[in-house]
């Protein structure tokens, strides 16, 4: 019985992408499959950067380098190719098989397959050629470098698991004078999942990244405070955010009348005086069960 697993990496949170079995996963062959992951990606010591490239093209011309180092002692071979993409409303990263922001038609890299040898930085360059009829956009692409050897696992029952990782770095390549727009729609509360979310709409033509601070209150008294960072929005599309994701901010949350306040942080650096800020507040009714 042999289950494959394809996972990848992207701004830091690991999500699963495909999941193809022979058999039917079940949730202890999975948690031992996600746990044997994490162990081999930690000895593997194989990091891409940026994982995120954003270019305003010049006369059409965009170029880029992506770096791909190899901190272990044992040498990684991977091959590299580009998928189109989009976040979406609820799901958030997804590969698309074509769209109007596919950057791939208009997008050369070398090499395509590359070896890295152990303690040694290899580079992937990158470069685009916008053709003067596109129009004005934004232009995007993720650029994936996934090992040529599956990972093979067995758990106790001998049920053996391939498990591919493959690293992520998106690329945008703008045309024209474009730039985002933020606008917070509304808040919820997911009583099953116990989850509050935040409805966020880029009206703009750009990709943005913003980060989002917060505070729940209940009356005078502070619920909770929390901060999502860097979640990316695409241009004339929503999330669903979910602001309590990590551990440390769960909640639980008795029926009553709350207010959700706090902004939206977005620009080329979080952390500066020149970002935009986006403030919102709500009130948040938990109906009685």
């Amino acid at each position: 019985m042999e289950n494959k697993i394809l996972m990848y990496f992207l701004n830091r949170n690991v999500r699963v992408l495909e999941v193809s079995t022979r058999a039917v996963l079940n949730m202890t062959s999975w948690v031992l499959s996600a746990a044997l992951f994490w162990g081999g990606t930690a000895k593997a010591q194989v990091n891409l950067s940026p994982i995120k490239i954003e270019i305003n093209s010049n006369r059409g011309q965009a170029q880029g380098v992506i770096n791909i180092t190899n901190s272990s002692d044992e040498t990684f071979r991977a091959r590299v190719y580009a998928e189109a993409f989009t976040y979406d409303r609820d799901l958030g990263f997804q590969v698309l098989t074509s769209s109007p922001s596919d950057l791939r038609p208009y997008l050369q890299f070398s090499p395509r397959e590359l070896v890295v040898p152990a303690r040694t930085t290899r580079r992937i360059r990158l470069n685009a050629r916008l053709a003067p009829s596109l129009p004005n956009g934004e232009y995007r692409a993720m650029i994936f470098t996934e090992p040529l050897q599956a990972n093979i696992v067995t758990d106790g029952n001998g049920n053996t698991t391939r498990i591919i990782t493959r690293v992520g770095s998106a690329l945008f390549v703008r045309k024209g004078d474009i730039r985002p727009n933020l606008l917070v729609g509304n808040t919820r509360w997911d009583g099953k999942a116990k989850k509050l979310q935040l409805l966020v709409s880029n009206t703009g033509n750009i990709s943005v990244y913003p980060s989002i601070k917060w505070t729940l209150r209940q009356g005078n008294t502070i619920v909770k405070t929390g901060e999502l960072m860097s979640v990316g929005i695409v241009p004339e599309s929503e999330r669903n955010l979910i602001l309590n994701s990590s551990k440390k901010n769960e909640l639980n949350l008795d029926p009553g009348k709350y207010q959700l306040s706090g902004e939206l942080i977005w620009g080329e650096d979080n952390n500066s005086n020149n970002n935009k800020k986006t403030p919102f507040n709500f009130d948040l009714i938990i109906p009685a069960h």
